[in-house]
C-alpha cells in the first residue's frame, strides 16, 4: 500500500532529523510535512509524537513538551493516498533506555508479534485481540493495556471490522487491519507499536516494514 510506504519513508526520515531539545509540536510538524512532500495528498489523522510522561497517553496532542534524553517518543502517523489511509506507529527511545523502558518495550513487541501471527481469513477478531492481550496480561501489565488492538483501514483511518475483547465480528480476505498493542503506565511513559497488514487465507501480508526492534536514538 502506497500510503503505508510513505509512514515508512517518513519514520525513517525523522530517525536522522529528531534531535533533543526539539518539541513534540515541530517533530508532528515535519512528520506531515514529509508526508506531504512525498506526494500524500493529506493526512489520514492528526499526526501524534508525544515524549516522556506525555507518551502514556494513546492519543496525546503534541505539545511544546522539549524532547529530553531518557524519553520515550511515540509516533502516531498516516498519510492519505488515491484516496486510502496508512496508520502505523512506532515508539523509538532518546538517548537511552532505562531497564524497565527495555522490558515494557519487549513485552509490547511480542504482543504485537503475537496479534500479527494471529490475524488470518476466519479468525474472530476478539481471537486476535486476546492473542495479544495475552502476552501483556501474562507479565502483569493487563491494567496498562487500555484500548483495543486494532481496526480496520480504508478510505476511513477507522473502519470495521473492530478488534478487541468483546468484537464478534470475522476477519476477512483482503481486509487491512492494524495491530496496535501499547502498555501505558501512569506518571512514567507508554509504548505503542503498530503495523497495518492485509488479511489473507494464510496470515497476512504486512504493508509497514519500519524497523520494530527497540531504536536508541
Amino acid at each position: 500500500m502506497k500510503a503505508e510506504a510513505m509512514g515508512d519513508a517518513a519514520f525513517e526520515y525523522m530517525l536522522d532529523f529528531i534531535k533533543v531539545g526539539m518539541t513534540e509540536i515541530q517533530v508532528a510538524e515535519e512528520i506531515e510535512r514529509v508526508l506531504r512532500a512525498m506526494g500524500a495528498e493529506g493526512l489520514s489523522f492528526d499526526t501524534i509524537a508525544v515524549s516522556g510522561v506525555n507518551s502514556n497517553q494513546p492519543h496525546g496532542v503534541p505539545s511544546d513538551k522539549k524532547i529530553q534524553e531518557g524519553d520515550f517518543l511515540t509516533m502516531d502517523l498516516g498519510a492519505l493516498y488515491k484516496g486510502y489511509c496508512g496508520d502505523m506507529t512506532r515508539t523509538v527511545a532518546i538517548g537511552y533506555a532505562t531497564d524497565e523502558m527495555k522490558k515494557i518495550y519487549d513485552i509490547v513487541l511480542r504482543s504485537q508479534l503475537a496479534g500479527l501471527a494471529a490475524v488470518k481469513e476466519g479468525v474472530l477478531c476478539r481471537d486476535v485481540d486476546k492473542a495479544s492481550r495475552n502476552i501483556i496480561d501474562e507479565a502483569g501489565y493487563g491494567e496498562y493495556y487500555i484500548h483495543g488492538t486494532g481496526h480496520g483501514v480504508g478510505i476511513q483511518v477507522h473502519e470495521a471490522p473492530t478488534l478487541n475483547a468483546r468484537s464478534e465480528e470475522i476477519l476477512k480476505e483482503n481486509q487491512a487491519v492494524t495491530v496496535e498493542p501499547g502498555i501505558y503506565l501512569p506518571d512514567k511513559f507508554g509504548v505503542r507499536i503498530e503495523d497495518l497488514a492485509i488479511v489473507t487465507k494464510f496470515g497476512i501480508i504486512n504493508c509497514t516494514r519500519s524497523e520494530k526492534e527497540l531504536i536508541i536514538l
